[in-house]
């Protein structure tokens, strides 16, 4: 997996690293946020349609070649019919947790193998490439303050700026970016699904209940 080729949810991902303290962060909703990627990303290429506010799989027979991908576009198509939203909740860590072990095997994280307890085995993740994570983040960047306008920004790059902002993604987009830039965020959701109308509500779904899930984890971190 080229740098140059990393999925959504993996730049989401490596993106919510801090890399001056190399730690993660976002914890609490990382996984939301790495699932709507995904979900983002098959949307975008056509894998996954809205039929009336349903995920539906395009076919039954497409593939991505990205275990991560073509792993949640299976789990859609064995499950019943669901709404995006449901989506980007449900088994999210699945998602997330396959993220990791493909960019562990890849070369970008160090998976650190530990028991808790002395019994139970257990797995932390250490960041390998840096240098990949900052390039990412000033690509990121550039897409949120431009001057390139919104509409030249990639459906990807629009894409990874859109959620993360949903998210509250510090490391990319902080609360004062958040609110400087509101309108170009506004428009980079827009350009995310520019393909289609029905691309442009699946993405509008998708962060909104990025958001919601993230303030319900904020909700619950406070009041614990």
């Amino acid at each position: 997996m080229p740098d140059g080729s990393l999925s959504l949810p993996a730049r989401l991902y490596l993106l919510a690293w801090d890399t001056k303290r190399l730690k993660i962060t976002g914890t609490a909703q990382l996984h939301h946020l790495v699932r709507a990627g995904a979900l983002t990303e098959l949307a975008q290429r056509g894998l996954l349609v809205d039929d009336d506010g349903i995920a539906a799989p395009a076919n039954l027979d497409t593939d991505t070649g990205d275990p991560v991908l073509d792993g949640l576009l299976e789990l859609v198509r064995e499950s019943r019919p669901r709404r995006w939203k449901t989506w980007v909740t449900l088994h999210a860590r699945t998602t997330l947790d396959a993220v990791r072990e493909q960019l562990a095997a890849e070369g970008f994280l160090r998976a650190e193998r530990r028991r808790v307890l002395g019994v139970f085995s257990s797995v932390d993740y250490a960041l390998e490439r840096v240098a990949v994570v900052d390039a990412l983040r000033e690509e990121a960047r550039r897409a949120l303050e431009g001057p390139v306008p919104a509409a030249e920004v990639s459906e990807r790059d629009a894409a990874v700026v859109a959620l993360a902002a949903a998210a509250e993604l510090r490391t990319l987009v902080s609360a004062k970016d958040r609110k400087r830039h509101r309108q170009r965020i506004e428009e980079l959701t827009e350009r995310s699904g520019a393909a289609a109308p029905a691309l442009r509500r699946v993405v509008r779904e998708v962060s909104a209940a990025v958001v919601m899930a993230t303030t319900a984890a904020s909700a619950a971190a406070a009041s614990g």
